[in-house]
């Protein structure tokens, strides 16, 4: 049986030496080289959702890779591909590296400049031990095979737009339907979902960014587990303590999440660090959510670009999710949609805070009424986004903009705004 062997490689001169050594190998198929990390993910993806017999036996991931780094994303291959085996190509061959290469998930490292031989010899090993896995697999063993779970980010194209009670409505709507889902505030020197939820804890995502390898007990001991059954990782009590949580610190803990959950919806806040970027980018769903105002969404325009420059996400790649929206301002979604350039979520949020004030001051977001109009919208809003199965025939609670449609349900226009 010849083994699939798929190249990692973002240098033309390096994907020519390694795809000319490894079609020289016995056995050997390699399968068109990837140029960077999102589309190596995005492949391996798409090929376990067809089955795990699809995906190839090896992966050759070469030192300078990017945007993610090397180390970062065999580890998110690792958790997320468990029957994939991975090989670092490098020049550093050092004792360090190798063991660092181990931790992260790799199953082998080759030393630059390639030597055949070496080559071959790690290639036929990692090969036996993923085509082992997967007769495990085939046998039933527990082990995750998945494509992993779906990851919602969620950020504030300004402070006070909602974006965390979006987050918690859209964990609870994914949760209430069946599904598992983890709550994580990333929002690190502010969070407040920890306020919203009446939660006294003790452990935070802090907790959890010195750990290298983030094992499912060591994930469980971090997460507490809400009356609604959401897990939740919440920021630190300390704003302080949130310089701990690195960007590679936030992929390896998102990586464990998206391993372990159905739904993973995170707070990114308004301002962006390091692990709030790794988690944008790292996302299969980005909503930016604003208000109807000129400053807001000359911040969600901001936000766009600035996200474009960084290389974390690209415009056409990002949702605006408009709140607090009524027929009556200028400000339409179709307009924030010519303005950032972004797609804009059908389901727009109304202004109504006058039936959030008393959860929100109570600490008990999760309890808000069913017949809540915000509600209602925001659980709708995870109905698009598929993070709930909408039953056939149903409706949407909130309608976007479509064609004649001036917008949601109407409200009365409140100085407080909605939620």
């Amino acid at each position: 049986m010849p083994t699939r062997i798929l190249p990692a490689v973002g240098e033309a001169d390096a994907v020519r030496s390694i795809t000319t050594l490894l079609s020289q190998l016995p056995d050997a198929e390699p399968v068109a080289p990837v140029g960077d990390s999102t589309q190596l993910i995005d492949t391996l993806a798409r090929l376990a959702a067809e089955s795990v017999d699809e995906l190839p036996e090896v992966v050759v991931v070469h030192e300078r890779i990017g945007p993610v780094p090397a180390l970062e994303l065999i580890r998110e291959v690792a958790l997320r591909f468990p029957a994939v085996g991975v090989i670092l190509v490098t020049s550093d061959a050092s004792p360090g590296l190798f063991q660092a290469a181990m931790d992260y998930g790799a199953r082998g490292l080759v030393a630059l400049p390639l030597s055949y031989e070496e080559l071959a010899s790690r290639v036929q090993a990692v090969a036996q031990w993923s085509v082992g896995v997967r007769r495990h697999l085939g046998a039933g063993g527990d082990v995750f095979t998945g494509v992993g779970g779906t990851v919602v980010t969620v950020s504030g194209a300004k402070g006070g737009t909602g974006a965390t009670l979006t987050a918690i409505q859209l964990a609870l709507a994914a949760q209430a339907s069946g599904r598992s889902t983890a709550l994580v505030d990333m929002d690190l020197q502010t969070g407040d979902i920890a306020s919203y939820l009446d939660v006294q804890f003790r452990r935070s995502v802090v907790d959890l960014a010195a750990i290298t390898d983030i094992s499912p007990r060591v994930l469980a001991d971090a997460v507490f587990r809400h009356d609604t059954g959401l897990a939740l990782l919440l920021a630190p009590a300390e704003g302080e303590r949130g310089e701990d949580v690195t960007d590679r610190a936030a992929r390896q803990i998102v990586s464990a999440l998206r391993s372990r959950y159905e739904i993973v919806v995170i707070d990114c806040g308004a301002q962006l660090g390091g692990a709030g970027a790794a988690a944008v980018e790292m996302a299969d769903r980005a909503l930016l959510i604003t208000t109807p105002d000129v400053v807001a969404v000359r911040g969600a325009k901001r936000a766009v670009r600035m996200w474009d420059r960084l290389q974390i996400r690209k415009a056409e790649e990002t949702t605006v999710v408009v709140n607090r929206h009524s027929r009556a301002t200028e400000i339409q979604p179709p307009l924030i949609q010519k303005i950032t350039g972004t797609a804009v979520a059908a389901t727009v949020v109304p202004a109504n805070f006058k039936e959030l004030q008393s959860v929100v001051d109570a600490g008990r977001i999760h309890e808000l009424e069913n017949k809540s109009a915000v509600k209602q919208a925001l659980w709708g809003l995870a109905g698009e986004l598929g993070l709930v199965k909408v039953p056939h025939g149903a409706q949407k609670a909130g309608r976007g903009f479509r064609g004649g449609d001036r917008g949601s349900v109407s409200f009365r226009r409140r100085k407080d705004g909605g939620g």
